[in-house]
């Protein structure tokens, strides 16, 4: 068949839906509305979150009340990661009714956020203003998200849910080494601020694995939103120390920009792949778009049938066009209109796949770029499936290591530095080496672009919740996993599945050591790609799946990774 005959096959046989209207659409019908999981599963980055959850599910909560036991126990132990001066996206399937919801807790601009702000004497982008304290800090999205969650769909108290991350930041947990090089690779940062210092050199030294990491007040500030909810972070002490702590180190926030603060909800996309029915999220993410497109133009081709090479060379080039699009349209589509419907369309994809060669690299031949930074241990996910049939996919984050560096003193929230994801000078690579243009620029309450992609695929043996860490590669790593699950692995094998990436700028397929072997390298660069194939390992990919067919529930915990976990409870 024709390259061209291959695209218009595509183009038929390829099925897109994608939600525009309110309020929330049911999930497609061709999910089992009757069948229920025979228990609950867990997967997250860490033993004592995954622990939490199931703490929750054993005291009668559901798959919301765990991931808010979750997500709050991540934000004590993985301050290299997340925490509750980040934010994060919860994707939630509600089983009773059956709709789906994507909980933006994105973290939004302050008004003196201005592109001009960012610059530097020479009308350069200031990196280490966009990245290091706080100017680089948004208004956190995350406590908001907690109270949310549990509120409204969770049936256990914020005093029970919280419960395990308040004992875990007042008594301790055990330094692990990725904290330790982290820390250790920030430092310089993280010791400027007087409220870090507090924290991490609290006995004069800096954490070392082993060490047991106490935060009082991390604690207490989790104990008064556990108390108070909304105002126990945006209101009152908190609130006030959040401020001061920002203005001390000559930033600028507003008391109104913390309590005006908003979790908003949006509809998800849906889309479906070969027999996967797939819910996934849309903007302020740039995930689910991507995806969408990414597989939409894979579905003309076979993968399982093609040989290593072909098959990687094909999915470089989607994930090329895919992020290409990412970097021009895409933004916070409450300040920003987008051609979504265009983007994700059958014949938009056609189109693309159309200009996919067979045996030639297509060049990324427009703005030069700088090989895109390693990020694996900024980010964290948590997947939950219940015996009820809820399930919860989360990606939270502070962005870079340890955020911005800042905690603000008597309350133990590191700031994030989420201020470098907008395109705070158009053209110019962010940490990630990922550019923005005019879509992506900051304005006072606008959400910046997120690569977190939590997502839900199901078809009619199997169903799957996962998401991933990694920065702009957290897009090519769901891609990956589902198409790992596409061909038959289990939960811990997508988990472990080997990765590649392509993000347009800059032109390299990159991959993990092993990943490729020599000759497939030989081929790619045959067909004019450039492939660096010897990068360490990244990412940190969390699912939990469930076998309608055998009716037995699998977590898969990335192995790249020695701390997370992953753990199933089948009723009795």
């Amino acid at each position: 068949m024709t390259l061209r005959a291959l695209a218009i096959a595509g183009a038929m046989t390829a099925s897109l839906l994608i939600s525009a209207t309110f309020p929330l659409q049911a999930a497609p019908k061709s999910q089992s509305a009757n069948a229920r999981p025979p228990g609950a599963a867990i997967a997250s980055a860490h033993a004592l979150a995954t622990d939490a959850g199931m703490q929750m599910i054993r005291q009668g909560g559901n798959a919301f009340d765990a991931a808010v036991a979750v997500s709050a126990t991540l934000a004590v132990v993985e301050p290299i990661s997340s925490g509750i001066g980040g934010g994060g996206f919860f994707l939630l399937h509600d089983a009773k009714s059956g709709k789906d919801v994507f909980v933006d807790a994105r973290e939004t601009a302050p008004a003196s956020a201005t592109p001009q702000a960012f610059l530097d004497a020479n009308g350069q982008l200031d990196n280490d203003r966009a990245t290091n304290g706080p100017w680089s800090a948004g208004i956190p999205g995350l406590p908001a998200a907690l109270v949310h969650v549990s509120s409204k769909y969770g049936r256990l108290p914020l005093k029970t849910t919280l419960a395990p991350a308040i004992r875990i930041a007042r008594e301790g947990f055990e330094v692990y080494p990725r904290l330790e090089r982290g820390y250790a690779s920030r430092r310089e940062v993280m010791e400027r601020y007087r409220g870090t210092r507090e924290v991490f050199l609290a006995d004069g030294t800096p954490p070392k694995a082993g060490e047991i990491l106490k935060q009082p007040d991390l604690a207490r500030t989790l104990e008064l939103l556990a108390d108070k909810g909304f105002d126990g972070f945006y209101k009152g002490e908190i609130a006030r120390k959040l401020l001061d702590a920002v203005k001390e180190e000559g930033g600028q926030w507003r008391a109104e920009e913390l309590s005006g603060y908003r979790v908003k909800e949006r509809e998800p996309l849906r889309l479906r792949y070969r027999g996967w029915d797939i819910t996934t999220a849309p903007p302020p993410s740039s995930g689910g778009v991507a995806i969408a497109q990414m597989l939409q133009m894979l579905s003309g081709w076979d993968l399982a049938k093609l040989d290593e090479a072909q098959r990687t060379h094909l999915i470089a080039e989607s994930m090329r066009r895919a992020f290409r699009d990412r970097t021009i349209y895409l933004g916070d589509p409450d300040f920003v209109k987008m051609p979504v419907a265009r983007l994700t369309s059958a014949d938009y994809a056609a189109g693309q796949r159309s200009s996919i060669h067979p045996t030639k690299a297509t060049p990324s031949d427009l703005l030069p770029g700088e090989p895109a930074p390693l990020e694996d241990d900024e980010t964290t996910h948590f997947s939950i499936l219940d015996a009820e049939g809820n399930r919860v996919s989360t990606t939270q984050t502070v962005n870079l290591l340890y955020g911005s560096g800042l905690v603000a003193p008597g309350t133990g929230v590191l700031l994030n530095d989420e201020m470098d994801d907008f395109a705070l000078r158009p053209g110019t690579p962010n940490a990630f080496g990922v550019m923005g243009f005019a879509a992506n620029a900051p304005a006072a309450g606008k959400r910046m672009l997120s690569s977190m992609t939590p997502s839900f695929i199901e078809s009619k043996d199997e169903l799957a919740v996962l998401g991933a860490p990694g920065g702009s590669r957290i897009i090519t790593e769901v891609l990956i996993g589902i198409l790992a699950y596409d061909d038959g692995l289990s939960a811990q094998q997508v988990a472990a599945k080997p990765r590649i990436h392509h993000q347009w700028m800059p032109d390299v397929i990159t991959a993990e050591q092993g990943a490729l072997s020599p000759e497939t390298v030989k081929a790619l660069e045959a067909m004019g790609h450039k492939v660096n194939a010897g990068e360490r390992t990244w990412g940190n990919l969390q699912t939990v799946s469930w076998n309608k067919r055998t009716n037995t529930l699998e977590g898969g915990t990335d192995p790249r990774n020695p701390v997370g976990k992953a753990d199933v409870l089948v009723k009795p």
